[in-house]
């Protein structure tokens, strides 16, 4: 049977109204297109160029509100709040720490002004997702040691980490006991001998789980990037299989070719 063509106009967004409108909104505010102090347009603006009602503008606008792009009271000017997207630069916090220096991540956060912490939520021996088996070459009844920890900014949850480490690596060692480790896991991958090498990240826009929302805090159902990274030794042996979340409408990744 012959693959169905469906260009744009055939296209139906199954979303409701008001999360459509938000959508437009918060991408015009992200990209600066609406600067911090911007006014959003009148109610009555707003109801004629998206042809909705009233109360489907304000439950637009509240999401906004909640997401924390927007302010303003009923009755008054909706304004645009200082806020953009935090890009994140991967590549900066990979490496091993130099000696007697703490995790990439933590000095990196300081050098933009950030407050940084890391909360670890677990660590114990676990039967990996598919996809994290099939990355460290584990097989179907594989175990690994999981490292899972949340990172936050100024005291807002950002990214969700769950860190998989092979037994034969991490067994007996600091990556299965339940502690910060100095340096982060990149220096003491780098200290027992298993050097990262190379770096294979693998990107995409997802919804949030369950537990990806309650844990990011998330303010409404927004899309979240989840970045799944796969780190390599010498003779290309995968030490390491990592899946990060952050909220979509909050950071952003840059890498550098």
């Amino acid at each position: 049977m012959p693959a169905l063509n469906r260009t744009p106009k055939d296209a139906v967004d199954p979303r409701a109204l008001h999360e459509r409108i938000a959508t437009d909104l918060r991408r015009e505010i992200l990209t600066g297109e609406r600067p911090p102090g911007d006014k959003l347009p009148s109610t009555q603006a707003l109801k004629e160029r998206f042809d909705a009602s009233s109360a489907t503008i304000q439950k637009a606008v509240a999401m906004l509100k909640a997401e924390g792009l927007v302010s303003g009271k009923a009755g008054s000017a909706v304004t645009v709040l200082e806020h953009r997207r935090e890009v994140m630069h991967p590549a900066a916090y990979s490496k091993p720490a130099d000696a007697g220096r703490p995790y990439r991540w933590l000095e990196e956060a300081e050098k933009r002004g950030k407050a940084p912490t890391i909360q670890l939520l677990r660590v114990d021996e676990v039967h990996p997702p598919a996809d994290v088996a099939a990355a460290l070459d584990l097989g179907a009844d594989g175990k690994a040691v999981l490292r899972q920890q949340l990172l936050s900014l100024d005291g807002e949850p950002c990214e969700l980490v769950k860190s998989y480490y092979p037994l034969e690596i991490a067994r007996g060692t600091g990556l299965a006991e339940r502690r910060r480790i100095k340096g982060g896991t990149p220096t003491l991958l780098n200290e027992l001998g298993y050097p990262p090498v190379r770096t294979i990240d693998r990107v995409t826009a997802e919804e949030p789980t369950q537990e990806e929302y309650a844990a990011l805090q998330l303010p409404s159902p927004i899309s979240v990037l989840r970045t799944f990274r796969v780190v390599l030794s010498g003779d290309n042996r995968p030490i390491e299989a990592t899946t990060m979340t952050k909220a979509g409408h909050l950071y952003g990744l840059q890498y550098e070719f």
